[in-house]
């Protein structure tokens, strides 16, 4: 039998926690260690039991789901998570993809695609709604354009690709460092490599890079 995979819920609707755990009960794989009605007791969940996958809804109160994740990478917690959300719009999806979400269910389909998705997402791999399929064609059209604009993007190191989103974030390279537990000369050493990559010159313009492209990084 395949290795049981953990995870953490956080939803403040007790009706539809209690459909989830019905759905997931049925599933030898799937093992709900917490379960958890705002965003403050999901963060301190995932901080103390280190799930597999975190299934967040994106509406919570206290902290809702997207402070949640930008609250596991202020931490360098690589915790998967999987956005359950009501929001069938664009800018939402993007917002949640763009903070490295590895999943995007609609709790809508939530019964029939939760378990395919868990199962996706805990094998390191991505899963969002196919009701949401046109807005992940025109995420994906629109980062394929910016690499043919800019050929420089593919030359960037992982690590490169994520201190650009931290600067998009608006951290600055102390704070940086202080994620990516390196020193704020190491994280500017970064800055200059990217910005010579990409043929961009100055803080401003670096900045104003990554806040327009970070759907894209």
């Amino acid at each position: 039998m395949p290795e049981a995979i953990h995870i953490v819920i956080a939803d403040d609707h007790p009706i539809f926690r209690s459909g989830l755990r019905q759905v997931l009960a049925a599933q030898d794989i799937v093992h709900i260690i917490d379960e958890v009605s705002d965003g403050e007791s999901a963060l301190r969940s995932i901080e103390t039991l280190n799930p597999d996958v975190a299934l967040l809804d994106i509406d919570m109160p206290k902290k809702n789901g997207l402070d949640v994740i930008k609250a596991l990478h202020e931490e360098n917690l690589d915790i998967p998570v999987i956005f359950l959300t009501m929001y069938n719009d664009r800018e939402m999806f993007n917002r949640a993809m763009d903070l490295g979400a590895r999943g995007y269910v609609l709790k809508e389909s939530a019964a029939r695609e939760i378990v395919e998705s868990i199962k996706l997402v805990a094998e390191g791999k991505y899963y969002v709604s196919p009701a949401m399929s046109a807005h992940l064609i025109e995420r994906n059209a629109r980062a394929v354009e910016i690499r043919k604009t800019l050929p420089g993007l593919d030359a960037l190191t992982p690590t490169e690709r994520r201190i650009l989103r931290l600067i998009a974030d608006g951290k600055t390279s102390k704070e940086i460092g202080s994620v990516l537990n390196v020193s704020v000369r190491t994280v500017d050493n970064h800055r200059l490599n990217i910005s010579n990559k990409l043929d961009i010159h100055g803080t401003h313009q670096l900045l104003k890079f990554a806040v327009q492209n970070k759907s894209s990084l």
